[in-house]
């Protein structure tokens, strides 16, 4: 039998950019921890057939409400949209990202402007969103995805390492404002993890090996090692928890 501190059962999530990769696991996980959950993402289709996948794997009550989580009008409709199907959030999971290398000095426009409306102004919006609702009911557990990468950077990744930073950042921000209120807001830091968006550097056996030997577990990180310090996040374990980022990286960041 778990503690109950650790227990989240009957409690409803929301978790963006979860039709696949990270986001996907980190659903199933909340649902096999007896969650509500709620997928999101733009494709209605894509977001159906995951919806469709995760209830008849886990036998759990899920949701899907495609949104543009990059877009203001389009957040405050889906949120409230959110909360008719499932009534008041208790977790907000912003999974949201997106990746682009280029080297600083080639790096475009637009794509610049991308990352930042990806990887930061969805937390921000849904964040703020979401906790509109949370703060009159004075309680709810927000957790932001960042990365390894807030705190260290590679060649060809300037700007996706800027905005993860800035999130950790956001992350601080946030709990000043609604740790108050009863909210708390911490980050989860997967490092290298193995999913469809990292194949080709998986399968790159010069860039595995950098990651096998630069990582003291000597392995790359799977979804699946993400789960249990979300459940953490997300739970009364975590309450006097707030402004922190936990990295799930396998030792990364602890050594030179």
């Amino acid at each position: 039998m778990s503690h109950p501190l650790f227990d989240i059962s009957g409690r409803t999530a929301l978790v963006t950019g979860s039709s696949r990769g990270i986001g996907r696991a980190l659903a199933t996980g909340l649902l096999e921890a007896g969650c509500t959950v709620v997928l999101n993402g733009r494709d209605e289709e894509v977001l159906e057939a995951a919806r469709s996948e995760l209830a008849a794997a886990t036998g759990g009550t899920v949701h899907a409400v495609a949104f543009d989580v990059t877009d203001p009008a389009s957040v405050v409709r889906g949120v409230a949209a959110v909360e008719e199907a499932v009534g008041g959030l208790d977790i907000l999971v912003n999974n949201t990202g997106a990746q682009h290398r280029a080297t600083f000095l080639e790096f475009p426009d637009e794509d610049w402007y991308r990352l930042l409306d990806t990887n930061l102004s969805s937390a921000f919006l849904v964040g703020r969103e979401v906790a509109r609702r949370m703060v009159p009911r004075g309680s709810g557990k927000i957790v932001n995805v960042t990365s390894l990468q807030s705190e260290v950077a590679r060649p060809g990744i300037a700007p996706y390492a800027a905005t993860k930073g800035a999130l950790t950042m956001l992350t601080k921000g946030m709990c000043a404002d609604l740790a108050p209120a009863g909210i708390q807001v911490n980050a989860l830091g997967p490092g290298y993890v193995e999913t469809e968006l990292t194949a080709a550097l998986v399968a790159d056996p010069d860039f595995t090996a950098w990651v096998v030997g630069r990582t003291p577990a000597g392995r790359w990180g799977t979804v699946e090692d993400l789960v249990g310090a979300l459940l953490f996040l997300c739970s009364p374990a975590s309450d006097f928890v707030n402004g922190q980022t936990v990295y799930v990286d396998g030792g990364m960041l602890a050594v030179l």
